[in-house]
């Protein structure tokens, strides 16, 4: 079963572990990267460990934005070696748990961006209610959901 693990002294070394294909390095941020920000934004995000039993196979950090607001999804990926499994939808499903909770602030909105190369994950957050918002910057498409 897939879950979400905070991350701490404890487990972030593992999370420096994770690889990417090397054509998928540049759909996201790496997450030694995404822990420097998570250390910069602390008071307003939360980084999490994607975990299958006691082995972390991913990596995803949630951010608030309380000029907006909304819930922002960053960073998520699987290693390369847990890929085809689920476990991104999975882990999708978890972190839309954890937004419900609203843990930095009231808001229904979440969005995340997406490579437009990034065909499978594109699609996964398509299939969990993610619409095009019509922005881009680069290469990247921001989606969002309104949760109820």
């Amino acid at each position: 079963m897939i879950y979400l693990r905070k991350m701490t002294e404890e487990n972030f070394i593992d999370a420096f572990n994770l690889k990417l294909a090397p054509e998928q390095e540049r759909f996201v941020s790496h997450p030694i990267r995404s822990l420097a920000q998570a250390y910069v934004y602390r008071d307003q995000c939360q980084p999490f460990g994607i975990y299958e039993d006691d082995m972390m196979v991913g990596y995803v950090m949630v951010i608030y934005d309380d000029d907006i607001p909304e819930y922002d999804i960053w960073h998520m990926m699987i290693d390369e070696a847990n890929q085809r499994r689920g476990y991104g939808q999975s882990a999708l499903d978890c972190v839309l748990d954890y937004i419900k909770t609203k843990p930095f602030g009231s808001s229904n909105r979440v969005t995340l961006t997406c490579n437009k190369d990034n065909i499978q994950a594109f699609h996964l957050y398509k299939s969990r209610g993610f619409t095009e918002t019509g922005a881009e910057d680069e290469d990247e498409i921001k989606l969002s959901l309104t949760m109820q």
